[in-house]
C-alpha cells in the first residue's frame, strides 16, 4: 500500500544508468569492455535474456557448431587468440568468458532478462527500458541515457522452417539445428540434414560416425573453400616465442588482406574465382562427381558467404561414402520421410533442417518516441549504425563478408567517442538527420540485392532500415575503408543534431565553437536520475 493509503501498489522504482547495452553476446562483452576502457567514468548495465553470456555460442547446441570465420578476425582486436582458426563453441565461451572475468564485467552483467520495451522521452531525454525477469515472471525497470543495441540480427528462440506440405504427417523426429536439444539421438539412424549452409557443412560430418548414412538435401548449391584448421605461420612465430599480441596482430592483417583480395576479386574475375573454388571440391570429391549439380550455385561467388571447411571434412564425409548430397525440392513429406519434386523419395529416421534464421529488428523490443511506435523501416540508416529520428542510439550490425566482430570494435570506439563528446559539450541528446546536400539523395532499402542476397536478409527488408545512395548513409560492408573512415568522423558534422544541454540545444557547431555549455565536466548522473534537468 502507498503513503496515500488509497490501497494501490507503489510504482516500480527504476534502476538508472548512462548507458543500457542490450545483449552479452560477442558484440554485448566488447562494447561492456570498451565503456570500461574509454569511458571509466560511465555507469552501464547489460541486459542478456539468456541464462549466461555467449549468445549464438550459448544458444546453439547442433553437433560440430563451429565458428565460419576465423578467430584471429572474430576475436576481439584487444584479445590475442591463441588456438586454431576455426574454433567450436565451447572455445569461444571459453575466450568470451575470459574476457569478462579479466575487466571485472560480471557484476555489470544481468542475465535472465528480457527486453519488452523501450520508450525514449525527449522531455527528459531519457529512454525508460522494461525487462521480465525469466526466472520470476517479475517486472524490471531502468532508465539510461543511451541504448547500445549489441543484441544480435536474429530470433534466437527458433529458426526459420519453410512451409513444407504435410510436415504434420511425418513419424519420425523433425527438429530445427537452432532448436537442438541434448537428447537428440542419431546413432544407427539414417539422417536428412536440409539445407546447404555452414550449418548443414558442420552438422553433416560431425553426425556421420554415428548414424548409418547422412544425406545433405539441398534445394541449391553453395560455394565452400577448404584449408586445414590451422595457420602455419602463426605456428612457426610461436616456435620463435614471439609475443602473442604480436602475433595476433600480424596474422590478423593478413587474413583480412587475403580476404579483402579475394572479395575484389570475386567482382573483377567472379568466372575465374568460381573456377578456383569448384576446382578444390573436385580435388577431394574426384572427378567423377557430379560437382555441376552438386556444389556450383548459379550465383557469383561473395553474392552469399563463403563457407569454410576445416580440414575438409564435409567432403570428407562424402567421398567416404557415410554421407551424400541430394540436390533437388521438397514437394511434401510422407509418414517416413519426403517426396521431392523430382519425383525421388528420401527416408529418414531423423530429419534436421538447417534452414537458416529470422531476423529480428533491434531485438524484437517494442520502441517508442515520445509516444509514438517506431518502424524502422521508415528510418534511414547512417553508416549501419545509427538511425534518423532515434534519439541516442546506436546499433551493432557487424560485417558479412568478414568477421562480424571487426564491425562491433571500430562501433564500440564511436560510441565511446561520442559518449565522451556528449559530457564535454553538454549534450544529452543526439540524432543524426540528412543534410540539406543529401534531401535529393535516392533512398534504397537497406542492402543492394545484387551486391549481397541471402535468404534471411531478402525475407526481412520490409523490416529493417532504409539506406541512402550515399556512403555516410549505409552499411558499406568494407571493414578496410570504415577502419580508417570511423576514427575521423567528424562529430561537430551538420548530420549529427545534439540537444538537451541545460541551456537548450546544442548544435554541433555550437559545441565545437563554445567549450563553456553548461554542464560540461559533469557525468550524466551528475544531473540525477529522478529529475534529469528538461532540455528543448
Amino acid at each position: 500500500m502507498n503513503g496515500s493509503g488509497d490501497g494501490l501498489a507503489a510504482p516500480k522504482a527504476s534502476e538508472h544508468f548512462d548507458v543500457l547495452v542490450v545483449g552479452a553476446g560477442i558484440s554485448g562483452v566488447g562494447g561492456a569492455y570498451h565503456l570500461t576502457q574509454q569511458c571509466p567514468d560511465t555507469t552501464f548495465v547489460v541486459l542478456e535474456a539468456l541464462d549466461s553470456f555467449g549468445g549464438t555460442w550459448w544458444s546453439h547446441r547442433y553437433p560440430g557448431i563451429r565458428s565460419d570465420s576465423d578467430l584471429y578476425t572474430f576475436g576481439y582486436r584487444f584479445k590475442p587468440w591463441v588456438g586454431p582458426p576455426i574454433a567450436t563453441a565451447d572455445e569461444i565461451l571459453s575466450y568470451i568468458g575470459e574476457v569478462i572475468e579479466e575487466n571485472n564485467l560480471q557484476s555489470n552483467i544481468r542475465y535472465g532478462h528480457r527486453i519488452d520495451s523501450a520508450k525514449w522521452s525527449s522531455a527528459d531525454n531519457l529512454w525508460t527500458i522494461t525487462a521480465i525477469k525469466l526466472d520470476s515472471g517479475e517486472e524490471a525497470r531502468f532508465t539510461a541515457n543511451f541504448l547500445y543495441m549489441c543484441q544480435g540480427y536474429y530470433r534466437q528462440q527458433a529458426g526459420h522452417w519453410p512451409d513444407w506440405p504435410d510436415m504434420d504427417r511425418y513419424m519420425g523426429r523433425l527438429v530445427h539445428s537452432q532448436e537442438w536439444t541434448d537428447d537428440v539421438d542419431y546413432t544407427g539412424q539414417n539422417v536428412i540434414v536440409i539445407g546447404s549452409g555452414a550449418s548443414a557443412a558442420t552438422i553433416v560430418p560431425a553426425v556421420c560416425d554415428k548414424a548409418a548414412h547422412v544425406t545433405m538435401l539441398q534445394r541449391s548449391p553453395t560455394y565452400f573453400r577448404s584449408g586445414r584448421n590451422a595457420i602455419e605461420f602463426a605456428d612457426h612465430l610461436r616456435k620463435l616465442h614471439i609475443d602473442e599480441t604480436w602475433i595476433h596482430e600480424i596474422v590478423r592483417k593478413q587474413i583480412l588482406y587475403d580476404q579483402a583480395v579475394l572479395a575484389e576479386r570475386t567482382f573483377r574475375e567472379p568466372e575465374k574465382v568460381k573456377q578456383e573454388l569448384l576446382a578444390d571440391v573436385r580435388h577431394h570429391l574426384g572427378p567423377d562427381y557430379d560437382v555441376d549439380t552438386h556444389f556450383t550455385p548459379s550465383y557469383r561467388p561473395w553474392r552469399q558467404r563463403i563457407a569454410f571447411v576445416p580440414d575438409a571434412d564435409l567432403f570428407e564425409s562424402i567421398a567416404s561414402g557415410k554421407a551424400s548430397v541430394v540436390t533437388d525440392e521438397i514437394e511434401r513429406f510422407t509418414e517416413k520421410g519426403v517426396v521431392l519434386k523430382s519425383g525421388r523419395v528420401l527416408e529418414a529416421d531423423l530429419i534436421v533442417a538447417a534452414t537458416g534464421f529470422n531476423m529480428n529488428v533491434l531485438g524484437d523490443i517494442a520502441f517508442e518516441v515520445d509516444g509514438k511506435p517506431l518502424d524502422f523501416h521508415e528510418t534511414v540508416t547512417y553508416r549501419g549504425m545509427m538511425f534518423t529520428e532515434i534519439p541516442n542510439l546506436a546499433w551493432v550490425f557487424g560485417y558479412l563478408r568478414a568477421s562480424w566482430t571487426l564491425r562491433s570494435d571500430l562501433i564500440g570506439d564511436f560510441v565511446c567517442r561520442l559518449l565522451k563528446h556528449m559530457k564535454s559539450t553538454g549534450a544529452r541528446r543526439v540524432t543524426v538527420a540528412l543534410r540539406p546536400e543529401d534531401m535529393d539523395m535516392p533512398i534504397l532499402d537497406w542492402i543492394d540485392s545484387e551486391n549481397f542476397d541471402p535468404n534471411y536478409l531478402m525475407r526481412s527488408m520490409h523490416l529493417l532500415p532504409r539506406r541512402g545512395a550515399k556512403r555516410e548513409w549505409q552499411h558499406t560492408q568494407n571493414y578496410w575503408r570504415e577502419k580508417d573512415e570511423f576514427p575521423t568522423i567528424d562529430l561537430c558534422g551538420p548530420e549529427f543534431v545534439y540537444g538537451g544541454g541545460f541551456s537548450g540545444e546544442v548544435t554541433a557547431r555550437s559545441a565545437k565553437a563554445s567549450p563553456s555549455v553548461a554542464g560540461v565536466g559533469k557525468s550524466w548522473n551528475d544531473w540525477g536520475s529522478t529529475d534529469p534537468p528538461v532540455g528543448g
